[in-house]
C-alpha cells in the first residue's frame, strides 16, 4: 500500500494546481463529457497572469470560459474538433482549428509534433492497487497523458472505472486534486427526434444485417437508427463513442457481441457521451472495454470486424459522391472525428456497411443538401472513393462501383422531389448524364 503515500504527498487544491501553469506552457485538456472543471476553472481564474498558454483539445462538453473574449492573449485554444461551445471563437479568430483524423490525434503528442507540458486529467478513484481509470473518456485522453511532462488529476469519488485500456498509476500523476461533483450529461435526442429522422434510420437499418458489429457517429440519425434495431439478432460494437441506446439494446438482448470476430464478447469504444444512467452501468462492467482512439479508430483494425457498419452524418453530399460533413462553405463547422476512419474501415470489411446519412434539405426545405457541387471552400471529408451508402428520408443510393453518370442518376433519386429536376439539369449541364 505505498502508494497511498505517494498519492497523499500529491494532493493539493486546483488553486494550487493552476499554479504549475506558467506562460508559454501548451496544454491538453481532456473533453467530451469528462472535462476536469475546477482545475479549469482555476485556471481561468490564474489566466489573467499568464500569456500565450496554448490548450489543445477535441470535442468538449459543457461552458467554455477558457475562450471566453478575455482570456485572448492569455488562454488561446487549439482544437481539433470543433464544439458548439467553442465555435464562436474559432470564428472569430480567437481560437485554432487543427484538422486531423481522430485515429491520428493522440499520435501528435506521442510522436512529439505537439509536445505538452502538462495534461489536465480526470480520473477515476484508485483501486486497491493505485490504478486509477480515465473513466468515461480514455480514447483521447491516456496517450495524451503518457506523452506530457506534468499530468494534473481530478480525481473524482463519482467518474466510473471503466475497464480495458483504461488505466493509469498514482505514481505517474504529478499533482492530485480530489473532488466529488456529477460528470456532465449528453442525453440522446429523444425529444429532437422528428419523423424524418426515423424514416432516416429505417432505410439505415434494412442494411445492416444479423450479427453485424456496430459504430454510431454523433447526432440524431444515430441515435434514431438504435430504435429500428430491436429485431435484429446478435449486434455488437465496435465504436469511437456510445451513449444510453447500446445499453438498452444490451439490456433487450439485441447486442450480445457474440458474433464479433475481432474481441467477441465485448463492446469495444474509445469513450462514452451520455446520462449518469449510463455511467453507472458501465462502472466496473467486465461487457465494456475503452482503449486509445489510435487502435479503436485505426481503419486497419475496424476491418478485423466482419459485418462492420458505419454510421456517419453529412452536412451536403455533391453528384460525385463528395462528402462535406465539417463545414458550411468555408465557414468551419465541426471536424472531420473518426468518420473517415471507419468508413474506410466498414468498406474493407468483410461484409461490411460503410453509411454516410443527411435529411435530403435543410432550412426549412429550401436547401438541397444533394447538390451538383460542394460548396465553394467546403471540406472534403469522405472522398468520392471511400463512399459507398448514402442514405436520405428518401431512399438509398449505392455507389460502390459506379460511374459519375449511375452515381449522380442514385443521388437524384433520393434528394427531395421538389429538387430533382434542378438537379438533373445542373447533372446534364456538368455532362454527368
Amino acid at each position: 500500500m505505498r502508494w497511498v503515500e505517494h498519492y497523499e504527498r500529491k494532493v493539493v487544491t486546483a488553486d494550487e494546481a493552476a499554479q504549475v501553469i506558467q506562460s508559454g506552457m501548451r496544454l491538453f485538456l481532456t473533453g467530451n463529457c469528462s472535462v476536469p472543471q475546477q482545475v479549469l476553472e482555476a485556471l481561468v481564474r490564474r489566466a489573467p497572469e499568464l500569456h500565450d498558454v496554448e490548450i489543445v483539445q477535441a470535442l468538449t462538453v459543457g461552458p467554455a470560459d477558457y475562450v471566453a473574449p478575455e482570456m485572448e492573449g492569455h488562454l488561446r485554444v487549439n482544437t481539433m474538433f470543433i464544439s458548439a461551445n467553442v465555435r464562436r471563437a474559432v470564428h472569430e479568430g480567437r481560437a485554432d482549428f487543427t484538422p486531423v483524423l481522430l485515429s491520428e490525434f493522440p499520435l501528435l503528442f506521442k510522436r512529439g509534433f505537439l509536445p505538452l507540458d502538462v495534461a489536465l486529467v480526470h480520473l477515476s478513484p484508485p483501486d486497491e492497487h493505485g490504478f486509477c481509470s480515465f473513466g468515461i473518456e480514455v480514447g483521447l485522453t491516456k496517450t495524451a497523458a503518457e506523452s506530457a511532462r506534468i499530468i494534473i488529476a481530478e480525481v473524482n469519488d463519482q467518474m466510473p472505472r471503466t475497464l480495458g485500456d483504461s488505466f493509469i498509476h498514482v505514481s505517474k500523476l504529478d499533482y492530485i486534486v480530489p473532488v466529488n461533483y456529477p460528470l456532465a450529461e449528453l442525453p440522446m435526442a429523444e425529444g429532437g427526434l422528428t419523423d424524418l429522422h426515423r424514416r432516416i434510420a429505417e432505410h439505415i437499418a434494412e442494411l445492416i444485417p444479423d450479427g453485424a458489429t456496430m459504430q454510431m457517429g454523433i447526432g440524431a440519425i444515430p441515435d434514431a437508427v438504435l430504435h429500428f434495431l430491436y429485431d435484429k439478432k446478435d449486434l455488437g460494437v465496435h465504436t469511437e463513442l456510445f451513449s444510453d441506446g447500446v445499453m438498452d439494446l444490451v439490456e433487450a438482448g439485441v447486442i450480445t457481441n457474440a458474433r464479433k470476430t475481432l474481441h467477441p464478447g465485448k463492446i469495444i469504444a474509445g469513450f462514452i457521451l451520455g446520462t449518469h444512467r449510463l455511467y453507472e452501468w458501465v462502472d466496473d462492467n467486465p461487457l465494456i472495454e475503452l482503449h486509445p482512439t489510435e487502435y479503436v479508430n485505426d481503419p486497419f483494425v475496424i476491418a478485423q470486424n466482419e459485418r462492420q457498419v458505419a454510421i456517419n452524418s453529412a452536412i451536403e453530399v455533391d453528384l460525385t459522391g463528395q462528402v462535406c460533413a465539417d463545414s458550411i462553405g468555408p465557414k468551419l463547422y465541426s471536424g472531420v472525428g473518426g468518420q473517415l476512419d471507419f468508413i474506410y474501415g466498414a468498406s474493407r470489411s468483410k461484409g461490411g456497411v460503410p453509411i454516410i446519412a443527411l435529411p435530403s434539405t435543410a432550412k426549412g426545405e429550401t436547401i438541397s443538401r444533394i447538390v451538383p457541387m460542394l460548396r465553394e471552400g467546403a471540406g472534403v471529408v469522405t472522398t468520392r472513393n471511400h463512399v459507398r451508402y448514402v442514405v436520405t428520408e428518401y431512399g438509398v443510393a449505392d455507389l460502390y462501383g459506379k460511374t459519375i453518370r449511375q452515381r449522380a442518376q442514385a443521388l437524384i433519386n433520393i434528394a427531395h422531389p421538389k429538387f430533382r429536376e434542378e438537379l438533373t439539369r445542373a447533372a446534364k449541364a456538368l455532362n454527368y448524364l
